[in-house]
């Protein structure tokens, strides 16, 4: 321990730029991943975190649920089968929306039939509709005139919504998101177009009869049409198109920061010991422990990964907390542990590289200097 620390104190400039290099890394890492996490959440919280368990599109709509549009006919069918316990519509449309102080959104309005069947599972603040004009928000796009409270005006056609409850992580698109009733959305829809006729729901929301698991209802509502395409909640988040193609392309960025820490750190810590191998050969022909040279470099090594990512945390705390656009991000605990051991793993185990080095040290260098005797 003296060891390590006597000499990082003597190169103070060389072990502090690599602690701050390492920090930039952290940082990035973990504000990547909230930056992912948002955005996913920002297209897809609105399906992930409602309320019913089995969603049924069209397979024409290519899980898209402004894609999909339900035929009465199939509606009937998916009603009369034995494993639904539930069923419920869902219709969606975007608006624009004037909010109180003239600013004017493009505004997902998303109505569903029942609250166990489309709207969010939790609350943050106030309560859901039960009168019509009601709807409830996104805590995401209060600062943008979506408040408790507030009143959302359709445009054309003027017709008005209040927004009595937000929740938590129920955009979608990226953009303001409203929940309503049913009917309020077909009003919506009906005061932009005069003429419409009554809209079919995009997408039936259902919940399995006693007994029945969500898979299992999914594979039966399946059976019973070839345009139909029945998944759960999980499923309908996770396969709408984009969402794996953003994941991947985070992944492919998350795993190449993975290998540039150990890499930098090994590079260091080999180059160190290549310089100071005349030292190194030295110590151990004066009787210092090669297992006291190895663990030298093992708690430099332990010291930098530590310092340098609780200096990138502590920059990614505060950004963590704010909004990028329009996707609002979070601080993200679990990525932040997840990243802390895999960092120390990696970090120390790439420079047992050098201490391979150090174990390879012949006593006998340090008086012959490797000449022949």
């Amino acid at each position: 321990m003296f060891l390590a620390l006597k000499e990082m104190a003597r190169a103070k400039t060389r072990f502090g730029l690599l602690i701050a290099a390492v920090g930039m890394l952290v940082f990035l890492i973990l504000f990547q991943q909230s930056l992912q996490n948002g955005l996913l959440t920002s297209f897809v919280g609105a399906i992930r975190n409602q309320s019913a368990p089995v969603l049924v599109y069209t397979v024409d709509g290519q899980r898209v649920i402004q894609g999909s549009v339900i035929p009465a006919g199939l509606e009937q069918q998916v009603g009369a089968n034995t494993d639904v316990g539930r069923i419920g519509r869902i219709g969606l449309g975007t608006f624009t929306a004037e909010t109180g102080d003239g600013e004017r959104f493009d505004t997902t309005v998303l109505g569903y039939q029942t609250p166990d069947l489309g709207a969010p599972t939790e609350l943050i603040a106030g309560r859901f509709p039960s009168a019509p004009g009601e709807a409830i928000g996104s805590d995401a796009d209060a600062s943008q005139g979506f408040g408790l409270d507030a009143v959302v005006t359709i445009q054309p056609g003027g017709y008005e919504l209040v927004i009595v409850g937000l929740a938590r992580d129920v955009q979608l698109n990226a953009g303001p998101t409203l929940f309503a009733n049913y009917d309020d959305y077909v009003d919506a829809v009906r005061s932009v177009n005069p003429d419409a006729l009554d809209p079919l729901p995009n997408i039936l929301a259902v919940a399995p009869a006693e007994g029945v698991a969500d898979t299992e209802l999914v594979d039966s509502i399946n059976a019973i049409s070839q345009d139909l395409d029945a998944l759960t909640r999980t499923e309908a988040a996770d396969q709408t198109p984009g969402v794996s193609q953003v994941r991947q392309s985070f992944q492919v960025i998350f795993l190449l920061y993975g290998l540039v820490i150990p890499c930098v750190t090994g590079l260091f810590f080999l180059i160190i010991t290549f310089q100071k191998s005349g030292a190194l050969t030295l110590l151990h022909a004066i009787g210092a422990p090669v297992r006291r040279l190895v663990t030298s470099l093992l708690i430099q090594a332990v010291i930098i990964i530590a310092a340098g990512f609780l200096i990138g945390l502590a920059v990614y705390a505060p950004v963590s907390q704010r909004r990028l656009g329009g996707i609002p991000l979070r601080f993200e605990t679990n990525a932040v542990i997840f990243w802390a051991i895999l960092l120390m793993i990696l970090g120390t185990g790439s420079s047992l590289i050098s201490a391979k080095r150090v174990l390879a040290i012949d006593p006998i260098e340090a008086t012959t200097g490797g000449a022949n005797q």
